[in-house]
């Protein structure tokens, strides 16, 4: 193997380390380490692709271990992280398991699914990842707030992790954030880029007004994505 193509891998693999990592630390009970592991697998995600593309270092190993980490990363961890903010001694604080399973799908489709080569199809696993990583650091940062309370309910963690596994594998046309060197975008594409970076702007000038902990803007963001994808599927646009 080329020296070109082990940079992106070796990049890849610490997308892969940073989730196992988290993993780790969130069964130790410190999701407070856990959430940031996850946010600096993602940056290894989206880095280990620019590396690729920069180097010309595409290989089907890369392919095949960037799915491997992902799930780890972004479909292990996040379903882990949810479960050790669930109430104990209910069989209801499983349920966000079915993120993991679900996500394996979602990677496993996406592999072979030619149709997603500038977009997705479903909810991306990063996206998904981020939203239970974010809401669970902001309950065990903020353990007196309402979202707390709902999540000690024994039904919102439940609820939200199935919404989330299903959209990672339902039908639901979503665009990507890459921007692919020499490729034009199109109009309706720059629309939906700049509604969402517009809804996601004003998420983050809520929470510093409101002063809520930093994790709630990286909610927000993220489901933010989700409705202006839902918008413009519902008007077909």
């Amino acid at each position: 193997m080329s020296i070109k193509k082990i940079i992106p891998n070796t990049i890849t693999s610490l997308n892969l380390l940073s989730g196992v990592l988290g993993v780790i630390f969130t069964l130790k009970g410190h999701i407070d380490i856990a959430f940031p592991l996850m946010l600096a697998a993602a940056v290894f995600d989206f880095c280990d692709g620019l590396a690729a593309r920069a180097l010309d270092a595409y290989s089907d190993m890369g392919k095949e271990l960037d799915s491997l980490s992902d799930m780890v990363s972004f479909g292990v961890l996040p379903s882990v992280m949810l479960y050790a903010i669930s109430p104990e001694g209910s069989w209801t604080a499983f349920i966000p398991l079915f993120i993991a399973v679900m996500s394996g799908l979602r990677l496993a489709k996406f592999n072979i699914d030619e149709r997603q080569s500038e977009g997705f199809i479903g909810l991306a696993t990063p996206a998904c990842a981020m939203i239970c990583g974010s809401l669970a650091y902001f309950i065990a940062a903020e353990p007196g707030s309402v979202v707390a309370t709902w999540a000690a309910g024994g039904i919102f963690i439940p609820a939200v992790s199935v919404c989330l596994g299903l959209l990672l594998v339902c039908p639901l046309p979503m665009f990507s954030m890459k921007f692919k060197k020499g490729h034009k975008q199109e109009h309706s594409l720059l629309i939906k880029r700049t509604a969402f970076l517009s809804v996601a702007a004003l998420s983050v000038i809520v929470v510093a007004v409101l002063r809520t902990n930093w994790s709630a803007a990286v909610t927000l963001i993220f489901l933010s994505y989700i409705f202006v994808n839902c918008i413009f599927a519902v008007f077909k646009m």
